[in-house]
């Protein structure tokens, strides 16, 4: 986990599951960059996040993986494991950075036979489900080098048929304890056993033009038989 997501959701869809700030129900996103949507966001790519910023939370699109300068494997890890982030020699300069990856959903993959058949996880409730993420990003502008990673924990119940990982998904208060500056590194790290319920979500199988990065638009989330 987890390979793909979708993120076809506007800002404001976004800060009202957050719902951030509690205090200001219309928030002012004129400065921040439409989003365009996307079915079929893949590793390397740029995928949307936020941030903490101050007071305040800032919005933006970085690549989707990252590495820290010294490693020589050539790997570009899109995902960060629960149980190795908060302690791993790998992931110690993130740590502290952490981000929040909103996605619609995202897709997994089984085998029958030589065919890799996808499969689309999402919220039963619809909303965008607010992934656990950490993240090197500097603004206004990237540099080399920058980007974020989704973290995620062992599946649980049935998404365990699917696949063994899975994203930690936080409900709108833990993310906003999350991303507030002033939550401890201690008690981050006990959050990442605090996401939400395999029973919040549904899965079912789509079309395989999802394993085609190139392939985009809404048919790529629709159930098929």
């Amino acid at each position: 986990m987890c390979g793909r997501v979708v993120q076809a959701m506007t800002w404001q869809e976004i800060f009202e599951t957050l719902q951030y700030p509690p205090s200001q129900p219309q928030l002012d996103l004129s400065p921040v960059a439409p989003l365009r949507p996307r079915f079929n966001v893949y590793p390397q790519g740029p995928i949307a996040f936020l941030s903490p910023a101050d007071d305040d939370l800032a919005a933006g699109v970085a690549p989707w993986g990252w590495r820290p300068h010294w490693a020589t494997d050539g790997r570009l890890p899109s995902n960060a494991r629960s149980e190795k982030v908060a302690h791993s020699n790998y992931w110690r300069a993130l740590w502290p950075h952490r981000r929040l990856i909103p996605v619609n959903g995202w897709f997994e993959w089984t085998k029958s036979g030589k065919e890799r058949l996808p499969w689309y996880i999402h919220r039963r409730d619809g909303r965008p489900t607010l992934c656990a993420a950490i993240g090197q990003v500097h603004q206004p502008e990237l540099q080399q080098g920058d980007g974020v990673v989704i973290i995620t924990a062992d599946s649980l119940g049935g998404m365990v048929d699917v696949h063994d990982r899975r994203p930690i998904a936080f409900t709108p208060e833990r993310a906003r304890e999350w991303l507030d500056p002033a939550t401890p590194r201690e008690r981050a790290e006990e959050m990442l056993l605090e996401g939400e319920p395999p029973e919040v979500f549904e899965w079912f199988r789509v079309s395989q033009d999802v394993n085609d990065a190139r392939h985009q638009g809404a048919h790529l989330i629709e159930r098929v038989a």
